[in-house]
């Protein structure tokens, strides 16, 4: 297996603001840059690069406009290296604050090369979790920064930059903790303290959910993402039990967990997160839930009639080839009923107790025993935030005639790509409100015309036609005088008009028709989100902290938790027609 060999930063201008050589002689990052630009966009994460010697591996991240690049001219793991990279991008932010800027890491070299130090050590990667390294890195105060800035010496020593970049961060001489200072635990800080210990769960869920033009799912997927945020003194011991209709074993599949999580304890109790948290916030875990279930497959196969129930809060269906040429389409949104915001939901419980009542869910309105948050969104009233729908335009629309919304503000301009729809919190409450309730829920539409580039040439021709047909022309007429035939020249057939071919303006008409079709949208992708549900229906039970395994916590102590529950839908879902 290889190792890091370097890592090099560039700006948002593919100018180079860091170059850190581990190992090895890998090509410099001015040598590098050009070679990986070379490859057309979108680069992926891995590229091979021959013309160099060796050949050389360049793996890539972006994060926040900036660029990182680390070559190996050797055979290594690539999930090893992208890892790494997210990791130094994720102490980065961690030292030096998000958004992560070129500006910052210019002006902090002292503290990023630290951090690289303490990383990787020789190309093999050593210490990542944020707060051992906030043990072992000197991150410089605002004192030490005011101190160094008129010439006295500060607590960090300062690392002068040089005025050409790029360089080579100096590998500096980092004084080592003692082991009385020193965490037991890898990824916790030695010695916290708080004044209020609280405990947080914050479970998000991302919905990728596609329907069929008949409304039945085609594949139905829940991304969730466990987010604990812990700030209790000593070193406490907790136990989150989690629970899902069906069970979690049959729920929850492909789960990732941080480090601190007990395997052997989610193996043989699914459910049980046991674990000792990091100080602040993390992700404790990730997961995925098929929506759809396991047998839905052979059910859709054997019987026509059976349809999952999924429940959305918010679907669309889109209709076209409306009007007389088949011009017009229609985009109907519907909210769900079960997700009307309630006044009620301001008298959620607030129980500071040391566990969650079994079978409750404490909503996203609020956490428990906080009662800032509950104006809405909780698990038993669950609100819809705002709701986007994006419609998707063929490239052969020039422009839209008659938009128009019955809720909601739209946005579109000649050439767009697509249509987009937005309701407010507000708007969606007040449509909420406006319904009369059932099973049909909200109902908001939008309907518009597509004009596509030969219309206007179509046009033109027909109103050509149209004037050479009733009007005045060069040959239409017969000009004769014959008085045997008692006809004069007042009996002429000039301007006369002809009668018009029924035949051939249905034939338009249906070519029309058949050309507005190709113009048409295929689909429509709702975004939403939505505070105190989610959509696989897993709850938090409990959040227990251990007693006897506890350590530092105090006698005595009870820590106030809470815990969140949010369900977005980034145009995760999609409707097709």
């Amino acid at each position: 297996m290889g190792a890091i060999e370097a890592l090099y930063i560039f700006d948002e201008h593919n100018a180079t603001i860091l170059e850190h050589v581990y190992r090895a002689r890998p090509p410099p990052a001015n040598i590098l840059l050009p070679l990986f630009l070379e490859h057309p966009s979108p680069r992926p994460s891995l590229i091979y690069i021959p013309n160099t010697h060796p050949p050389t591996l360049v793996f890539s991240i972006v994060q926040d406009q900036l660029l990182l690049l680390s070559p190996s001219s050797t055979d290594s793991e690539p999930l090893l290296v992208l890892e790494f990279l997210h990791r130094v991008v994720d102490a980065l932010e961690d030292f030096l604050g998000s958004p992560l800027l070129a500006s910052k890491i210019e002006s902090s070299y002292d503290v990023v090369a630290q951090l690289l130090s303490e990383m990787c050590d020789g190309g093999l990667v050593s210490n990542t979790e944020p707060n051992a390294l906030r043990d072992v890195v000197e991150a410089p105060s605002w004192m030490g920064r005011l101190l160094g800035g008129v010439g006295l010496p500060s607590a960090s020593p300062s690392l002068t930059p040089s005025t050409n970049t790029p360089f080579s961060l100096p590998r500096p001489s980092i004084p080592r903790p003692n082991a009385n200072t020193t965490s037991p635990v890898p990824w916790r800080r030695a010695n916290v303290r708080h004044t209020s210990n609280e405990l947080y769960v914050d479970i998000v869920e991302t919905l990728h959910i596609t329907l069929s033009p008949s409304g039945r799912p085609l594949s139905a997927l829940a991304f969730g993402s466990i987010a604990f945020t812990a700030k209790v003194s000593g070193v406490p011991d907790l136990i989150l039990l989690l629970n899902a209709p069906g069970g979690v074993a049959n729920t929850i599949s492909l789960p990732v967990f941080h480090p601190c999580v007990r395997l052997a304890r989610w193996r043989e109790k699914p459910g049980e997160l046991s674990f000792v948290p990091p100080d602040g916030r993390f992700v404790l875990a990730g997961y995925e839930v098929d929506l759809l279930g396991g047998d839905y497959l052979s059910s859709f196969t054997t019987n026509a009639k059976h349809a999952s129930n999924l429940n959305l809060p918010a679907t669309a269906e889109v209709r076209t080839g409306l009007g007389h040429t088949g011009a017009e389409f229609e985009v109907r949104l519907t909210l769900s009923p079960r997700f009307k915001s309630s006044t009620s939901t301001s008298t959620t419980s607030s129980s500071s107790s040391s566990s969650f009542p079994r079978g409750t869910g404490l909503g996203l309105g609020g956490r428990s025993g906080s009662s800032a948050f509950n104006s809405g969104g909780t698990s038993t009233h669950p609100s819809i935030e705002e709701v986007v729908v994006n419609v998707p335009l063929p490239a052969g629309v020039q422009n839209l005639a008659d938009l128009r919304a019955s809720r909601g503000e739209t946005q579109y301009a000649p050439g767009d790509v697509g249509i987009e729809w937005r309701l407010n919190s507000k708007e969606v409450a007040t449509l909420m409100a406006s319904s009369h309730g059932g099973s049909i829920g909200a109902v908001a539409t939008l309907r518009a015309s597509v004009i596509g580039a030969d219309d206007e040439d179509d046009e033109n021709a027909a109103s050509s036609a149209e004037m050479l047909d009733g009007g005045v022309g060069v040959g239409v007429g017969r000009l004769e005088y014959d008085d045997d035939e008692g006809r004069g020249y007042q009996s002429t057939s000039i301007g006369t008009e002809k009668p018009k071919d029924e035949s051939g303006l249905e034939q338009r008409s249906a070519k029309r028709v058949k050309v507005n079709k190709v113009l048409m949208p295929s689909s429509a992708t709702v975004s939403f989100s939505v505070k105190g549900w989610l959509a696989s229906g897993i709850r938090v039970d409990s959040l227990l902290v251990d007693a006897k395994r506890s350590r530092g916590l105090g006698s005595g102590v009870t820590p106030y938790k809470g815990v969140k529950y949010l369900t977005v839908s980034k145009r995760g879902v999609e409707m097709r027609c």
